[in-house]
């Protein structure tokens, strides 16, 4: 089991065959409901599973949603669909209901696929199985060059896909996305099972398919990049209320917030706490164009952060649940910065047998949080019970739960206890 993953080995000897076209041809979007009745008739009489991708657009658009559909079936062929003018796609779902989907990093993409109605019951995902199976670049193009020698031109991962009409450069990106990953589905089912770890990947795959939405951020305006930088709760307020601002005018416009007011501009006026419009004119990301004309929004959205009573700012930090940053475990809990040391240790040294990432073997912040709060007895039964109920998996509690039972004892012995 501790093997390297022989197609991986396969596939750094033989030559690279770029992949300039589909073998069909590259086809043009479904936009009609016609053209969409003929795809659901096609991929009723396909065979096997269905290779399904999806673009968003990322960076440009405040939505998440998908703005190209790509699925690939043997017998029914590559087809491209515009979710645009396509809204409703449940009528694919209905025909797909028992078919296993292909995705590669589904989880990137279910949502999105909800939301037109692809919800598949079935799942392989091609990035989650390379984990794995060993393979440490699970990029699509990466894995696919290893697995099937095969180079996969990925130079429009980034475009803006809620363009219209889409360059035919990036439809033919867009199809090629699904051109192999069923055979690399394939290649990477018989690399598991070799290895025998078929039935992780089948209950990782079960994990996705029932997974439920995160539920929404509480503060998400705290993520602004760079807001550790900053020191009071006034400031803390400014960040808030230019959040709020940008939020409102990037999602009634559909553009990525970042777009409409950097993180790093919003950090800046927060940090400079300016008196006048003019004081906030002098901060050079508010003198351009777009946002001189927003400098009453801006400003407002300051003045409003300063006017708040004390009581009512944000305080500095959130209280939660969840175990302090570990750096500051052995200042606070010396004890637990002992048990999550060989706890990390424990689950490093399983990694290098198995050729499974850590994080694949359990979730950081499950391991944090037994590290931190253990049940009394270190049994391997509580600890089971303990990452059972964090939502491991039954083979990453097989693997991990006697181990770690191990290291919350020697964690505890190493501090003379």
């Amino acid at each position: 089991m501790s093997s390297a993953p022989e197609p991986a080995e396969q596939g750094a000897d033989a030559p690279d065959i770029v992949l300039l076209a589909p073998r069909d041809g590259t086809p043009a979007p479904l936009t009609t409901t016609a053209e969409l009745a003929q795809l659901c008739q096609r991929l009723a009489a396909g065979t096997g599973p269905v290779a399904v991708d999806a673009e968003r657009a990322s960076g440009y658009r405040y939505s998440q949603r998908a703005y190209l559909v790509q699925i690939r079936r043997a017998g029914a062929g590559t087809a491209l669909i515009d979710p645009i003018t396509l809204p409703d796609l449940e009528s694919i779902g209905a025909v797909l209901r028992d078919v296993e989907w292909v995705l590669h990093a589904a989880n990137q993409d279910l949502a999105c696929l909800a939301e037109v109605g692809l919800r598949p019951r079935h799942l392989f995902d091609t990035e989650l199985a390379g984990r794995l199976a060993g393979f440490e670049r699970v990029g699509l193009g990466a894995i696919v060059r290893q697995v099937l020698g095969l180079h996969l031109e990925k130079g429009h991962s980034a475009a803006d896909w809620s363009t219209r009409p889409l360059p035919r450069e990036w439809l033919t990106y867009a199809a090629l996305d699904v051109e192999v990953l069923i055979e690399l589905r394939d290649a990477l089912d018989a690399s598991l099972t070799a290895q025998g770890k078929r039935e992780w990947a089948a209950q990782e795959f079960a994990a996705l398919v029932e997974s439920t939405p995160a539920p929404p951020r509480i503060d998400p305006w705290r993520r602004t990049s760079g807001i550790h930088k900053l020191r009071s709760r006034r400031q803390l307020a400014a960040v808030r209320e230019l959040w709020t601002a940008r939020d409102e005018i990037a999602r009634r416009r559909d553009i990525a917030p970042g777009r409409i007011l950097p993180d790093a501009a919003v950090i800046a006026a927060a940090s400079a706490e300016p008196k006048t419009p003019e004081d906030l004119l002098d901060i050079r990301v508010f003198g351009g164009r777009a946002n001189r004309r927003l400098i009453g929004t801006w400003f407002g959205a300051l003045q409003r952060a300063r006017a708040l009573p004390l009581e009512q700012l944000p305080p500095i930090s959130l209280i939660s649940d969840s175990p302090p940053p570990p750096s500051r475990w052995m200042d606070r809990e010396p004890q637990a910065a002992l048990r999550l040391a060989a706890a990390r240790a424990a689950l490093a040294a399983l990694s290098e047998t198995l050729l499974v990432p850590v994080e694949n073997l359990l979730t950081p912040e499950l391991v944090r949080r037994l590290a931190w709060e253990p049940p009394a007895d270190h049994s391997e039964q509580s600890v089971a019970a303990v990452l059972a109920e964090g939502g491991a998996r039954p083979w990453q509690i097989e693997l991990a739960a006697g181990l770690l039972s191990a290291a919350l004892d020697a964690g505890e012995s190493a501090d003379g206890r």
